[in-house]
């Protein structure tokens, strides 16, 4: 897949634009849904380990570098 190039793994991807949050006030919304400002949050105050950090942390640098375009066919998709 043309996003291995950059380190994304292809089933990485799948799950920010297919799983939820498992709580917070955006419990249940969709990963690559949460709002920048959240993300920037976890940023300063420190991802939760394991893979949901993982994904929070990737969906982060996804968004500060304006590369939320690479979601958009895998969310047509599920």
């Amino acid at each position: 897949m043309e996003n291995e190039h950059l380190g994304l793994k292809p089933e990485l991807l799948m799950d920010l634009v297919k799983m939820k949050m498992p709580f917070g006030k955006y419990k249940d919304s969709i990963l690559c849904d949460l709002p920048v400002f959240y993300l920037e949050w976890f940023k300063r105050e420190g991802f939760p380990d394991g893979k949901l950090g993982m994904l929070l942390s990737t969906m982060y640098e996804i968004k500060a570098n304006g590369l939320e375009d690479l979601l958009k066919p895998l969310k047509a998709m599920k």
